[in-house]
Formats: structure tokens, sequence, C-alpha cells
């Protein structure tokens, strides 16, 4: 079987290097699967699960918060702001999260916070279900 060379980064360093043998991640546009050989495209991403399929059949996942997805034949990409493995996401901070972001969109605000606040409700969303994902 075939294989891809993906790497995850982000501001703060590389999250994931690895062979792989197919991405499906969330682009704006809808998802995308992407397999070895693939014609080169650049995407932005959505919030939401990166899949990383391996040749033995096992998935990992990764919750990203947006950014761009680059793929070459032999080659993706992915930038993101933030972005964490399955296995390294603390959950209880992900709740904490999500409770902060629910109080703030209760309150009357502005439009400027009440966007920021959807945008953190739909991050502790994404990491919950990333690492509940993996159980």
């Amino acid at each position: 079987m075939k294989t891809v060379k993906v790497n995850i980064v982000t501001p703060d360093g590389p999250v994931y290097d690895s062979e792989v043998a197919m991405v499906i991640a969330k682009t704006v546009s809808g998802d995308i699967g992407v397999l070895p050989g693939h014609i080169p495209t650049v995407a932005p991403l959505a919030i939401g699960a990166v899949t990383l399929k391996k040749e033995d059949g096992s998935r990992e996942l990764v919750a990203v918060s947006g950014g761009f997805i680059e793929i070459r034949p032999e080659q993706i990409s992915i930038l993101a702001p933030s972005a964490e493995l399955a296995a390294n996401i603390d959950v209880n901070r992900a709740k904490e999260s999500l409770a902060r972001a629910e109080q703030r969109l209760q309150k009357k605000q502005d439009d400027i916070d009440f966007k920021r606040a959807e945008l953190a409700l739909k991050r502790a969303i994404n990491r919950i279900s990333v690492h509940e994902g993996t159980k």
C-alpha cells in the first residue's frame, strides 16, 4: 500500500510527522479525503478533526483550529494556529473552556466578544469530540 508523508505544524512547533495511507480533513468547503499521489491543492481548514489512517488500518485523530492544508503528490502539510493529538488533549481543560464559552455566549455582549466566544465554543467541542473519538 502506498503512503504519503504528513506533517502538522503550529506556531509552537511540529505536532505530527509520519507516513500515512490516507488523510481526511474538514475544509471550509467540506470534508476532503487525500490519498498518496493526489493533485496539488491548497485549501483553508475549518475547526475540526484530521483523521490520519495508517497502513495497518489504525487511525490517529488530531484536533485543529483552522489553518491550511497543502497537498502535494508526495507530501501533505497542515499549518494550523493550534493542533493537538487526541492522546494529548486534556479533556478536563477542554470541558472548562466549553463551560466558559457557554457562559460568555449567554451574556449580552458586543459582536466581537460574541464571535470570540462562539469560536472558543467550537474549539472546545472539537477537542472533546476528538478526544472521545479515540475511546
